[in-house]
């Protein structure tokens, strides 16, 4: 059972700061190389105090984060056993029926928004944008809790197929980056909406590095990675605002509902224009 945060009781979190074990919210959180911390902590610098029941450095601290690589790990195995892109990079039987193709898409094949953020070329491909979502995973589930971190996480691969088929509705696009750059442009403007300049700059170098990788690589969905980034942009602006702007949950019930609705958008604009 969810604890309350020690500074806003009326907050449920399972998450504890790493140095004096006291449950805190989102709001309350500061992330360091040893884990969350607490506001008094943070200040005092005190001596970090291992918590027996689980920091962010655990695995049960992001258990969406760990659920999300393992399909992901398993899709991929699965296109490998049936002959498709895995080790080759030929398009095969599983990439063919539910990668996302405009033309299939528009007939009545919706599932193919979904399932393609699931499939990947290669190992190169799937190698690069686990590491990536298990890095801003693991700092933003727990920051986050898993239902707006899950919500936040298919509203970009949604949005990340409506970019990809804004661009190019003629092409077999395939992989997880367009969720991946929508957790990166939401950590970015997260940990700026809350004061941590650091992360939000090492966090933006990286978007732009990967997006000029983008523009110089062929055959990378360029829609997706926009598509991606902007969903996730436009639900971490949802959060902080939500999280400036009411008390309680009940800014957790409006930001839900507001990503679900610009995932419902994505979904609605990629049927439109496929």
């Amino acid at each position: 059972m969810a604890e309350t945060c020690y500074r806003h009781p009326d907050r449920e979190t399972r998450v504890s700061c790493s140095s004096c074990g006291r449950p805190i919210c989102p709001e309350c959180m500061t992330p360091t190389p040893v884990g969350m911390r607490c506001p008094e902590c943070i200040r005092q610098r005190t001596r970090v105090v291992r918590n027996p029941t689980g920091t962010p450095g655990q695995l049960n601290a992001f258990p969406a984060t760990v659920a999300l690589i393992a399909i992901n790990v398993a899709a991929y195995l699965i296109e490998i056993g049936s002959g498709s892109g895995g080790l080759g990079g030929v398009n095969g039987k599983i990439v063919i029926d539910f990668g996302l193709f405009g033309p299939l898409v528009s007939e009545g094949e919706w599932y193919r928004l979904v399932t393609s953020g699931f499939l990947h070329a290669n190992l190169l491909h799937i190698g690069f944008n686990m590491l990536l979502l298990f890095l801003l995973g693991r700092l933003l589930e727990p920051a986050l809790g898993t239902p707006r971190f899950v919500l936040l996480y298919f509203a970009s691969l949604l949005a990340g197929s409506l970019g990809a088929l804004i661009l190019d509705p003629n092409a077999l696009t395939y992989g997880a980056s367009g969720a991946v750059y929508g957790l990166a442009g939401a950590t970015f403007i997260i940990a700026r909406g809350r004061g941590m300049d650091a992360i939000a700059g090492q966090i933006g170098f990286l978007i732009v590095f990967n997006l000029i990788f983008s523009l110089a690589v062929p055959h990378i969905s360029l829609g997706a990675h926009l598509g991606g980034l902007a969903g996730g942009a436009l639900c971490a602006l949802v959060i902080v605002a939500g999280e400036r702007g009411m008390v309680g949950r009940r800014h957790r019930q409006a930001e839900l509902l507001a990503m679900a609705a610009i995932a419902a958008i994505a979904v609605a604009a990629a049927i439109a224009v496929a």
